[in-house]
């Protein structure tokens, strides 16, 4: 049969649209997506992830051709007939417009259950470990679920106009416990815990000025970039985007390649992964099993409302913070906190220019920033020009750019002469900045000498020095050593500068034997027998299980007799094993 044409009158269309039965999914793909979330996120959402699904398009019509046109309505069998729908009676009423129906939720909890789609595995032993090591610190999911606060709504709408699974938005309590400051010994940070080479893989700036990797917004969307890309190339796995994610693609297919599984048998469960990343994917599901059923785990979740907890707002131009909380009528602690990209007194002078204020406190942000003099914005230093410096030159030595020099001194071209002065933006005289980079650190220095009860050790780096000399000079743990200083185990250490060493006390009862007293509330000691493994020495054990190479040696008093360790020895060792599942 030849089809020359199929007419449809508007009412037939509409009344077969009011008839299809869309699954109840389809209907709420399109209602989420259109929940209020943060406009400012176009990169993501340029992916059309719920348009693209053939469910719902913006006007209300199917998108799939296969729902209407495939049905074949209004041809009859007979050759060469054409039958249009029956014209509708002038005198009946039309029939009522379709609507869509928008889910309610409570709060974001329920909206973020509803986009629950992992199948959570709880009856296997590995996320049955992981889910009662949750079940036994119920104060850990308090202070993550705390911290998640006034972040949850904006990535839970980030999630959901990307089309993934709604678990993945608690990834950042199995990443970072939620702490937008936490940064790991392999130079990881921010929630989702980007190392630098990835982030600026994924566009996220890195600078003195400015960490992208801390910022939840940039960050956030840099992570879905990132999982939708695993996940697209580990052919629609979930699991395994997540294990490539925690230990990198290239691990996951040398896991696959050894495997020599048949493709129809390989999965997150059948392959040989590294060890931390078997526990990893584990994790979210468990912590997906606990926030689905609160109640059934004695668990009570803090009320996060289903709204945005703050705003973004332009603030067009370099801008002291602690000035911007005053403006805001906050502390600088919560500006800083809804902002931990910035790493010093004042956002970057190329920008972004833009700050995250408590919704409640908008308002009065925008009015106090409408009539702020440029001159009021930071404070200024007045810099004479030496002989031979450059606006390059001068602009390092201030941490500042050339171009924001040149646009504060009405400068055009880049010739500046001796004895002239320029003015340079700088930390207010008499201010002090508690939540920059530098304050942070110093606070948690300050916290561990107080908790050691002595002062540290001052060493003063010189060439040739590395981390792992330092840390065997004085007998710490070169993890410990890299994190007391704000670095990481592989960062570059610079001549001149001065590391803080907090050696351990010379105490026998702590070094020269296990411990011998029960185990607090939060530690759990275990005795391990430790099989040594190829390329492993005392010192990479040592860092694996948090214990310091004195420690194993005086465990194994056999050591003594021998100047290297071996595959295949054996090691007594005594182990916190809740930092390690930590």
């Amino acid at each position: 049969m030849r089809v020359s044409s199929l007419i449809f009158f508007a009412v037939g269309f509409a009344a077969l649209s009011a008839c299809h039965n869309l699954p109840d999914t389809t209907l709420e793909s399109e209602a989420l997506s259109e929940t209020g979330a943060i406009s400012e996120t176009g990169a993501v959402s340029e992916t059309g992830a719920v348009s693209e699904t053939g469910a719902v398009s913006e006007t209300g019509a199917v998108n799939n051709p296969d729902a209407i046109g495939g049905t074949n309505l209004g041809v009859s069998s007979d050759e060469g007939s054409l039958y249009r729908l029956p014209d509708p009676d002038p005198d009946s009423p039309l029939p009522a417009p379709t609507q869509t129906i928008t889910p309610t939720f409570e709060d974001t909890w329920s909206r973020l259950r509803a986009g629950f789609s992992l199948p959570r595995e709880i009856s296997r032993k590995r996320v049955l470990r992981e889910l009662e090591w949750f079940k036994r610190n119920p104060a850990y999911i308090d202070r993550v679920a705390e911290r998640a606060g006034p972040h949850l709504y904006y990535i839970v709408s980030e999630i959901e106009k990307s089309g993934m699974p709604m678990e993945f938005a608690l990834l950042p309590i199995v990443e970072s416990a939620f702490d937008p400051f936490a940064y790991s010994h392999s130079r990881a940070s921010g929630l989702w815990q980007f190392i630098p080479s990835t982030a600026r893989l994924y566009g996220l700036k890195i600078d003195w000025w400015y960490d992208g990797r801390r910022d939840v917004r940039t960050s956030t969307r840099a992570a879905i970039t990132y999982l939708s890309y695993l996940n697209t190339l580990f052919d629609g796995d979930w699991l395994l985007a997540l294990a490539a994610y925690n230990s990198g693609q290239g691990n996951v297919r040398s896991s696959i390649r050894k495997s020599s599984l048949p493709d129809d048998q390989i999965s997150f469960w059948t392959l040989d992964l590294l060890r931390e990343t078997r526990s990893y994917v584990p994790r979210l599901l468990a912590i997906s099993e606990i926030i689905a059923k609160p109640e059934q785990y004695g668990i009570s979740l803090p009320e996060i409302p289903n709204q945005p907890y703050w705003e973004a707002i332009d603030i067009r131009g370099q801008l002291d913070l602690n000035k911007a909380a005053a403006m805001a009528g906050i502390n600088s602690r919560s500006l800083y906190t809804l902002n931990p990209g910035y790493n010093q007194w004042a956002t970057h002078p190329d920008g972004p220019h833009e700050l995250l204020i408590p919704v409640p406190s908008a308002e009065k942000f925008r009015i106090a920033l409408d009539s702020l003099s440029p001159a009021e914005r930071v404070a200024w230093h007045r810099h004479q020009i030496l002989p031979g410096e450059s606006l390059g030159v001068i602009a390092k030595r201030f941490n500042t750019t050339v171009r924001t020099l040149k646009s504060i001194n009405d400068i055009n071209g880049s010739m500046i002469r001796a004895g002239d002065s320029l003015l340079i933006p700088v930390e207010a005289a008499g201010t002090t900045y508690d939540m920059t980079s530098t304050a942070r650190l110093e606070k948690r220095q300050q916290a561990i000498e107080q908790a050691k009860g002595s002062a540290p050790l001052l060493h003063k780096v010189v060439a040739g020095d590395s981390l792992w000399e330092i840390s065997r000079k004085y007998n710490v743990n070169m993890r410990e050593l890299a994190r007391w200083n704000g670095m990481g185990t592989r960062s570059r250490l610079y001549p001149g500068t001065t590391l803080k060493v907090f050696a351990p006390k010379p105490k026998a009862s702590s070094i020269d034997s296990p411990p011998t007293t029960a185990p607090t509330q939060i530690q759990q000691i275990r005795k391990l027998n430790y099989r040594v493994r190829e390329g492993e020495s005392l010192s990479l054990i040592a860092s694996k299980f948090n214990v310091s190479v004195k420690n194993i040696e005086s465990w194994n008093t056999g050591l003594n007799d021998q100047k290297y360790i071996h595959p295949g020895d054996h090691l007594t060792l005594y182990v916190d094993v809740t930092a390690l599942i930590n």
